[in-house]
């Protein structure tokens, strides 16, 4: 068997930038996917992410400031523009769920300036909103949008300019700790030996940790975003529209025209659950239905029309919390989850992972971001 001082199983977003930032730091790394790279079965694929400072705890906000740095740097590094500045607004009607001043004393704790706006100044400066005026708006100037399967091609594409080794359609199998220390992995293509394994594998996590007598768990959910042609592109571009989230008691997203002159939009968390083998790709006219209702009271347009909606997978932890840690009982095995909202975060998160496993260590605050008590150690029984 080959020696690895770092293996990433799972190379989407986080598990190329684990790969990258590894092989950065000059470990010897392998990764690998058990699909095709750029595939669509995770939740890495499609076109625009929100990035954002704007967050309902303050330790999401100050990685999201790590991760503008990062942003930054692989601009650098690429030549490539990876974010585009939109600004973006979070609505927060009467009734949320999450009051506003969560998202304010966190941008507060962080330094981050924001502006608290009322219905009237928001109808000023984009009249295309329609919002009623006992709705509360935050609004970041920093807020963009990252393209995703861009993304993730260029940061597969710095590992292996750094020597990693990505190895697509290559299920992993096993996962086996050695008392001496380090990982056999077990694949169909052979077996690989590493000084620390980082698990980016969401939605299939646990058919790795059963093995081990560990479970996280985890719910799984087949989502949907909508693409619709407005019937006045240029009103909505990037520099006359934000990005923006809607915080009622359903919450739904959306972007201003980004590489096409259409309008996305999506609800988040619509609750839709099945496994990764019982996803069909197929969207729920029942969602798009609800989607469209919002959007035609939201940012009305009557000659507008849905032109396609693409499924993604969202993986949610306990309190979706992301898990950023090694394993209490196996500490050479490092996860990684997300909890389906952290590509903002990628390059930074990506990086932690790497750090943890080269380093041992991270100056990232993660402190809240460990195994969650939920997680069960099996009888061995």
């Amino acid at each position: 068997m080959e020696q690895y001082d770092v293996a990433v199983v799972g190379l989407g977003v986080l598990g190329s930038g684990a790969a990258y930032y590894a092989a950065q730091k000059g470990a010897k790394v392998i990764g690998f996917e058990q699909f095709e790279l750029g595939h669509v079965r995770g939740a890495s694929h499609d076109t625009s992410r929100i990035v954002r400072t704007s967050n309902f705890a303050p330790e999401y906000v100050a990685l999201a400031k790590s991760a503008y740095k990062d942003w930054a740097e692989l601009e650098n590094v690429t030549g490539y523009k990876m974010l585009t500045t939109t600004g973006g607004v979070v609505f927060f009607p009467h009734d949320s769920p999450t009051p506003y001043s969560d998202f304010t004393k966190s941008l507060d704790a962080q330094n981050i300036p924001y502006e608290t706006l009322d219905s009237q100044e928001v109808k000023k400066r984009w009249p295309q909103f329609s919002i009623a005026d006992n709705v509360t708006t935050v609004f970041t100037a920093d807020s963009a949008i990252a393209h995703a399967a861009k993304t993730v091609s260029a940061l597969q594409s710095l590992a292996r300019s750094h020597g990693a080794v990505l190895k697509d359609n290559t299920p992993v199998n096993r996962i086996t700790p050695q008392s001496s220390g380090g990982v056999i992995i077990e694949t169909p293509k052979g077996r690989f030996q590493a000084n620390k394994v980082i698990l980016a594998t969401d939605a299939w996590i646990n058919k790795l940790l059963a093995p081990l007598n560990t479970h996280i768990p985890v719910s799984v959910m087949q989502e949907q975003v909508t693409y619709y042609k407005p019937s006045d592109p240029s009103a909505f571009e990037t520099d006359k529209l934000p990005n923006w989230i809607w915080m009622g008691g359903q919450c739904y997203y959306g972007f201003p025209s980004y590489g096409e002159p259409t309008l996305k939009a999506g609800r988040d968390l619509s609750n839709n659950f099945m496994t990764p083998e019982e996803r069909t790709f197929v969207h729920s006219p029942e969602l798009l239905n609800q989607l469209t209702s919002f959007m035609n009271g939201f940012i009305p347009d009557k000659e507008r029309q849905p032109l396609r909606t693409i499924t993604c997978q969202y993986t949610i932890t306990p309190d979706r919390q992301f898990i950023i840690s090694p394993l209490d009982n196996n500490p050479d095995i490092i996860i990684g989850l997300g909890a389906a909202h952290a590509f903002k975060f990628a390059p930074a998160f990506g990086r932690v992972l790497a750090e943890l496993a080269v380093d041992g260590r991270t100056n990232e605050d993660i402190s809240k971001f460990g195994i969650p008590k939920a997680a069960t150690l099996t009888s061995k029984l």
